[in-house]
């Protein structure tokens, strides 16, 4: 059940009214829903419960302290792909050996910092990442347990800027090279070879396509196996799909059934295995997590009728909310307050200089200046883009745990943007 519904004609998060929260703290702003973060996760939990997994948040779809301080208490571990995101969960309070770090171009300093915190495994993306971080981990007298991202060739048949599984693709050791970079890992004296690591794309909706990558990863666990190099956790990615209530476009398939359809694959392989050894799960999901949680909160500043678009003009635009622009994303758009005004078709754009500055095309809307709308399904890969474009502070964001809203980012100030620069003497 979402999190935020009208109650007498009022949008709320929660027991807490969006209308009440924008006077309280202005706009734009993320406002995210503690009970909905919290049963997102659960979904993930509950359907690993009694196995040997861990969900490891992908923190690169939402990285307020807040969030992962929540996420922490609840036993996530952390997928990151860099050095910042790192300390972000450390000052969250996050448990470092339950970080895997991911990313095509780690830098030596933040292999550095990873193994000076001990984290669980580096999703190793390259050989010459191999053999740098083995180079740096010997430099520290320290074994880097490492995993290889496998790239398996599966269409996730998904947006093409959100892909990450095929030959074309940056991400990842080609499925064909394998087995001989394990090889390779494997001779490297300063790495322990720990698992094995996908992660096709992001927004699936059919399982189809992670099923067909785990066939082959299983494939190579047992090639690897024959070789004596024992792999100890299989680490499955993320990309689990949510609903942006496009017409048209079916419904993710439920996180447990998702999950239970991997275990029933895996149960059946370890099974059939003569050795018969276990080997643990993780998961690495970011969207389904905080996706649905959170809305962008924004007002009204001027109603447009031009000869062939009618445009309302908000407060919030590509900067704080990247995605239309980018992906042509559709995002569902709301009235705060149900209204009984004249209904027209707007493109709702923001005051950036960019015709690229919109955030949803040809909606049927009932507004007028000064009203409020809210963005949903905005919680995941809305602030962790925002920029600073046309010298615009960020949003700020919110938390609401019931009937409160608690404050968890400020907004920025334009003094803010320009306080670590200079001019010359």
């Amino acid at each position: 059940m979402s999190q935020f519904s009208y109650k007498a004609g009022v949008l709320h998060a929660e027991d807490a009214a969006l209308s009440a929260i924008a006077e309280q703290f202005g706009t734009p702003t993320y406002v995210y829903s503690k009970a909905a973060l919290l049963a997102n996760f659960a979904a993930y939990a509950d359907a690993c419960q009694g196995r040997d997994a861990l969900v490891c948040y992908a923190m690169k779809a939402n990285s307020n302290l807040a969030i992962l301080d929540l996420l922490a208490r609840q036993g996530a571990g952390f997928d990151i792909v860099s050095g910042g995101e790192l300390k972000r969960v450390l000052a969250a309070g996050g448990d470092p050996q339950k970080v895997i770090f991911s990313g095509v171009g780690k830098s030596v300093e933040e292999m550095r910092l990873a193994l000076s915190h001990d984290i669980l495994c580096f999703n190793v993306e390259s050989i010459p990442e191999l053999h740098r971080l083995n180079e740096v981990a010997g430099s520290m007298g320290k074994k880097a347990r490492i995993s290889l991202r496998v790239n398996p060739n599966v269409d996730a048949k998904t947006h093409p800027y959100i892909a990450t599984g095929l030959k074309a693709n940056k991400f990842g050791v080609a499925f064909d090279d394998a087995l001989a970079t394990y090889r390779t890992a494997a001779q490297l004296p300063h790495l322990d070879v720990a698992g094995i690591d996908c992660h096709i794309g992001s927004q699936l909706l059919d399982d189809a396509p992670l099923l067909e990558a785990l066939d082959r990863l299983i494939e190579l666990i047992d090639q690897l196996s024959a070789e004596g190099i024992e792999l100890h956790h299989l680490d499955i990615g993320g990309g689990i799909g949510i609903d942006y209530r496009v017409e048209g476009e079916k419904a993710p398939v439920p996180v447990g059934d998702y999950l239970g359809r991997l275990f029933a694959k895996i149960d059946a392989w370890r099974t059939a295995r003569h050795n018969g050894k276990g080997i643990k799960v993780i998961f690495e999901p970011g969207r389904s997590i905080v996706g649905d949680a959170g809305v962008l909160l924004t007002k009204v500043e001027f109603i447009k009728h031009g000869e062939e678009k009618n445009f309302c003009i908000v407060d919030a635009a590509m900067n704080d909310m990247a995605r239309p622009a980018l992906y042509e994303a559709w995002m569902d758009m709301q009235p705060v307050v149900q209204r009984d005004v004249a209904t027209a078709s707007y493109d709702i754009v923001g005051p950036i200089c960019e015709s690229g500055d919109w955030l949803a095309r040809d909606r049927s809307l009932a507004v007028e200046a000064g009203d409020l709308l809210v963005m949903h399904t905005a919680g995941a890969y809305g602030m962790t883009m925002a920029s600073n474009y046309n010298t615009r502070g960020r949003a700020a964001e919110v938390i609401v745990d019931g009937t409160v809203p608690h404050l968890v980012r400020q907004r920025e100030k334009a003094e803010d943007l320009y306080a670590l620069e200079s001019v010359l003497k």
